[in-house]
């Protein structure tokens, strides 16, 4: 009998941690979501949890800052004299000059293509007016942008040296890329002041984390086969780094210097704000405050010219240098080049219209994008107004409520009875329990989802939602994520801040959700067409650049303000990591595995689903 017993004991599988986990917190999910009609502390966190943690953190940086003030204005001062000169060279120049200058280096960076658009670029900025704010942004950026790369470089490179080191810069840079400009312009303005330099302060930091993500996935991407090479031909660990590593990783570390130079361009409106420095974000500012979208779009658009000249100027004296160039065919083209920019310079100083551009544009473009403008709102205001409030009462609503609260005559034209509330869960548990027999990971997050929309984010018990996110925590990193989820779980409890955290986690998470759906599919679409490519790298660059208080105009008078106007807002500056990284990851799959998948059998789909997209999973996350 004994025997019989060990053997059934044997025969049982032992329950994993990780399925006790997951049953501990939808047990405690489930009782808190009936049990939070009766207890009202169970729905929100309850005001006697409240800490006063904003007055401790006042009284922590107000001491910081009265220690290390004058360090960092004398830091300031540096970083001042730098932009300042590099300012009054722009502006002491002759225009023509200049955009000779900018035009020579696009041709000697990637030919004739680029410096024809940069001739054009110029010649329109020139025209719209906007000649001396884009020199002022350019001494803006020209001093951010090496900063914010520097920096972000010797980051990443740290980080891949020393283990140890990552964890605390990853949590560094998920504070830095998802804290809002504007929190910590706080204490930037406390220990800068205002002016130009609080801009730049803020564009670096803004800016760096790309770099620093790009340059440490650069470099851990090298193939082993080089680094063995090299190691081989005996190379010491300096000569390993700068002759093996850094080219296998320039592809990478390039698209960080593309997301730096964007990011930095894109914060020039919030260097406007704070600085006044009469640049493009100062004119772009001052339309806004007009409501003029034609004059904030055109400011914007010269905004994408300078990053796409900047970028693609960059990008290809990268390419170049990894490329053999004859050493006298270098010097020859070297003096043909300084010999145009110096006829320029005499002639620009010769002929006045050459020399200062005009103080106001020479075309009017803003009034016809203005009428155009409220000629579409005239035509299909009331199909967009029918569309926002279709997507707002089928979409946004339940997730925000809940299917309890949203379905009902006046929005889903009928209401929940007790027989659709219990067929709901009764189908929702069936499809999740079949869905499990398959993977257990996609029946689980079926019934988590379902559990989400029946009660909405501003419905579920914090509680139980805190129980789930520590599971989900601790199934996909272990007891330490576990703990930073139980922690900010915590945090938005203690500080009061649930409730706003959750309509900011209901909206962005709905933001995030459409934006890797459409941004992967565009993406794929870039990869297979070539002609598509350029189009979406244009369209990304655009998006990317473009100040989003320039796109938010039309936004606010086509659909006024609202949670769907801020749902799209939120898309717009999301698609873009979703689309550049998932062209970039596919293309940069090793040719030789996806040539070894083709000759096993595997069709273009197969190749894709099982080899591309499984090898591509470190840039796409």
């Amino acid at each position: 009998m004994t025997l019989a017993m060990d053997r059934t004991d044997r025969a049982r599988p032992a329950l994993r941690p990780g399925v006790l986990i997951w049953v501990v917190a939808l047990v405690i999910a489930a009782l808190a979501s009936v049990l939070a009609v009766k207890l009202p502390g169970l729905k929100t966190p309850p005001a006697a949890l409240h800490l006063p943690l904003d007055r401790l953190i006042d009284v922590v940086l107000g001491a910081i800052v009265d220690v290390v003030k004058p360090a960092v204005r004398f830091l300031a001062w540096l970083l001042t004299q730098p932009m300042l000169a590099l300012q009054a060279a722009l502006n002491g120049l002759p225009w023509l000059s200049v955009a000779t200058a900018f035009t020579l280096l696009a041709w000697a960076a990637s030919g004739p293509g680029l410096a024809g658009f940069t001739v054009a670029g110029c010649l329109v900025t020139v025209v719209l007016g906007y000649w001396t704010e884009a020199l002022n942004t350019l001494a803006l950026v020209g001093i951010s942008v090496p900063l914010a790369v520097a920096t972000g470089f010797g980051l990443g490179l740290l980080a891949h040296r020393h283990p140890r080191a990552r964890h605390a810069i990853d949590v560094t840079l998920d504070f830095m890329q998802t804290i809002p400009a504007f929190a910590y312009l706080i204490p930037i303005l406390l220990l800068f002041g205002f002016g130009p330099v609080v801009g730049l302060i803020a564009s670096a930091i803004y800016a760096a984390p790309p770099m620093v993500r790009n340059t440490l996935l650069g470099l851990q991407r090298v193939p082993e086969a080089q680094v063995e090479s090299g190691l081989m031909s005996g190379c010491t660990d300096r000569q390993l780094f700068w002759q093996v590593r850094l080219p296998g990783a320039m592809p990478q570390i390039l698209v960080g210097v593309n997301q730096t130079t964007m990011q930095s361009l894109s914060m020039v409106i919030i260097a406007a704000i704070i600085g006044g420095f009469d640049d493009i974000g100062w004119a772009i500012l001052t339309a806004l405050r007009k409501a003029q979208f034609g004059q904030s779009l055109l400011s914007g658009l010269v905004i994408v010219f300078l990053a796409v000249v900047i970028d693609r100027i960059t990008r290809g004296f990268a390419e170049r240098s990894r490329a053999h160039v004859h050493a006298a065919q270098s010097r020859r083209r070297l003096m043909v080049l300084a010999g145009i920019a110096v006829a320029s310079l005499i002639l620009g100083l010769v002929v006045p219209v050459l020399n200062a551009p005009p103080a106001h544009g020479l075309i009017d473009l803003a009034s016809p994008l203005n009428d155009w403008l409220e000629n579409v709102l005239k035509t299909w205001g009331a199909s967009l107004a029918a569309f926002r409030t279709w997507v707002f009462y089928f979409l946004l609503l339940p997730l925000r409520v809940g299917l309890q609260q949203a379905v009902s005559p006046y929005t889903w034209g009928f209401a929940l009875t007790p027989a659709m509330i219990a067929g709901y869960w009764v189908v929702l548990v069936a499809a999740s329990a079949l869905l499990g027999r398959r993977s257990a990971s996609l029946g689980l997050g079926l019934l988590i989802t379902g559990w989400i929309v029946y009660f909405g984010m501003t419905g579920l018990p914090w509680i139980g939602l805190s129980a789930v996110l520590i599971a989900l925590g601790a199934s996909l990193g272990g007891l330490r994520l576990a703990l930073v989820c139980a922690a900010g779980c915590a945090f938005f409890a203690v500080t009061g801040l649930w409730d706003k955290a959750m309509l900011s986690l209901y909206l962005t998470g709905t933001a995030v959700g459409i934006s890797l759906v459409l941004g992967g599919l565009i993406g794929l679409a870039a990869f297979r067409f070539d002609g598509l490519s350029q189009a979406v790298r244009g369209l990304a660059d655009t998006l990317q650049t473009m100040p989003q208080f320039v796109l938010l105009i039309p936004f606010l008078m086509f659909f006024q303000v609202g949670e769907f106007t801020a749902l799209l807002a939120i898309i717009i500056y999301a698609i873009v990591p979703a689309m550049r990284y998932t062209e970039q990851g596919l293309r940069g799959v090793d040719p030789n595995v996806v040539e070894a998948a083709r000759q096993m059998g595997c069709t273009r789909w197969q190749q894709l689903v099982h080899v591309r997209v499984p090898l591509a999973l470190p840039v796409l996350a």
